[in-house]
């Protein structure tokens, strides 16, 4: 992503967003609570601190934020998403904007943390980081966040599988360039790092939409996306499930947390 304003400079397939934004919200995971206080803490969020939230998407991280009173800046260059954040996320100590990590709406020094959630991959890793330190005041710091699919488990390594075909050049948590990219950052210090293992518990209904909200499904034509989506339906029915007829989806929450470099 790397331009003001809806689809400018964003990666094309991210454009999928716009359509599935409440579908989006729905099927997603949450993060790891534990993973969320170390976040918390480690940016020492709190009333009269100021986060910015970029590409915030529906929110999942947003209201997190909001919940210690700090003052949060929602950047999103999808209108889609950013109309279902302002409809499902209602504080006046939220701002939303259209914007980009490379090409932020916001002033010098003007934060006190960063934070980036299930977005990170989809940025140009040395532009962004370059910004989010201009953004930063000095002693802030950037948070990335992450929902890794665990495909040692059956259900998410069946997903893969039914999805692989489908990614073309999507840019992927599983491609390393961003590991490089917070390692190696003139801009930060080294990264320290905090995991938990997560799941989610969906019903069929649940998992078809999980995958439907992925962006290169919902770019697929009409017909191709029918056949994906039914082969999901085929990969619940064939998986255990429990006495509600949710299977599992495990994840694993990852959190890097790097110091801004003063001056």
């Amino acid at each position: 992503m790397s331009a003001n304003g809806d689809h400018d400079g964003v990666h094309e397939t991210a454009t999928g967003f716009d359509g599935v934004a409440a579908t989006y919200e729905a099927a997603r995971p949450d993060y790891e609570p534990g993973v969320v206080s170390r976040l918390v803490e480690r940016l020492a969020l709190a009333p009269g601190r100021r986060v910015a939230d970029v590409g915030a998407g529906t929110g999942k991280l947003t209201r997190r934020l909001l919940a210690t009173g700090a003052e949060v800046i929602a950047v999103e260059p999808m209108a889609g998403m950013r109309e279902q954040l302002a409809h499902s996320v209602r504080d006046d100590r939220l701002r939303i904007v259209a914007g980009t990590a490379e090409s932020l709406p916001l002033e010098d020094a003007s934060l006190d943390a960063v934070t980036a959630a299930q977005a990170f991959h989809w940025f140009d890793g040395p532009r962004a980081l370059r910004e989010f330190a201009r953004v930063l005041r000095p002693g802030g710091s950037l948070a990335v966040l992450f929902n890794r699919r665990d495909l040692t488990t059956p259900v998410q390594a069946a997903l893969d599988d039914l999805l692989r075909p489908h990614r073309g050049d999507t840019p992927s948590w599983a491609r390393h360039e961003w590991v490089d990219w917070l390692a190696k950052s003139p801009d930060f210090g080294e990264p320290g790092t905090t995991s938990a293992p997560w799941q989610q518990q969906l019903d069929i209904e649940g998992l078809v939409g999980r995958v439907a909200s992925v962006s290169f499904v919902a770019r697929l034509d009409e017909r191709t996306r029918s056949r994906v989506l039914a082969a999901v339906r085929d990969v619940h029915e064939r998986s255990s499930r429990d006495d509600h007829g949710r299977v599992a989806l495990h994840y694993t929450t990852e959190l890097w947390v790097l110091p801004r470099r003063d001056p």
